[in-house]
């Protein structure tokens, strides 16, 4: 095992692109009972709102945004989410489907790591930023347990530039990520401990330091540095080769 610079002290990389810290692995799969999981760029493969945004030629303007809030530097999300959602104003709702037609794809060995979860008695969480419409059809194409994330708002087949009031509120942040992973856990009768929490922006961090092990996928360099398991390299079933099914 090899300690490289570019990581913490205590950082170990036990195969490459997979580093480690804070534990000692193996762990069981089956120690814990609950998996939660952000959608956009980790378990599936793109930012849905950039790509709708792309739809009316306006990727580049929120995905500027996107990106800016990701690596932390806009430090309100639910301020960055209106201001990206408002430029979606007038996108034909039948935009939607085509990006999710032609654009959504999961990650590698997210498929594969769900199933693995679920072989193991663990439920499935999916906590997202993004949107009901992608992920309400990712929760039922991978048989995910619970899924909460923002409803755009739409009238006369387009979208009005708003994010809808739903009732545990508007905008899922991150500190309705962690409001949420704890609030499942709860029903579940189960402690924070007992939870995995999976995520590759700012916004998951707040959900990820409760977990009881914590997995930033391909993730901005402030997750990587704060999550017990970074993933750099490969699928996100290689969390399998630490949390053993």
């Amino acid at each position: 095992m090899n300690t490289p610079s570019s990581h913490s002290p205590s950082s170990v990389e036990v195969a490459p692109g997979l580093v480690l810290q804070r534990f000692t692995p193996p762990l069981q799969l089956a120690d814990f009972k609950l998996i939660a999981f952000d959608m956009d760029s980790t378990l599936i493969s793109i930012e849905c709102i950039d790509e709708i945004a792309d739809a009316v030629g306006k990727k580049a303007e929120v995905a500027a945004i996107t990106e800016a809030t990701m690596r932390g530097e806009i430090k309100d999300f639910k301020e960055s989410l209106r201001r990206r959602v408002a430029l979606l104003k007038g996108v034909p709702v039948g935009a939607l489907q085509q990006v999710y037609d032609e654009r959504l794809k999961l990650n590698p060995g997210a498929a594969e790591l769900v199933a693995a979860c679920k072989a193991a008695g663990l439920k499935v969480l999916l906590v997202s930023g993004g949107f009901t419409f992608f992920a309400n059809r990712v929760k039922e194409r991978l048989g995910i347990d619970f899924a909460r994330s923002n409803l755009l708002d739409e009238a006369d087949g387009q979208l009005t530039g708003q994010v809808a009031m739903q009732s545990w509120g508007d905008i899922c942040d991150g500190a309705e990520k962690r409001r949420t992973l704890l609030e499942v856990a709860s029903l579940m009768g189960i402690s924070a401990q007992e939870c995995i929490a999976v995520g590759d922006g700012a916004n998951d961090l707040p959900m990820m330091g409760e977990a009881g092990l914590s997995v930033a996928y391909h993730a901005k360099p402030k997750v990587r540095e704060q999550a017990m398991v970074a993933i750099n390299e490969g699928g996100l079933d290689r969390l399998l080769e630490v949390v053993r099914p």
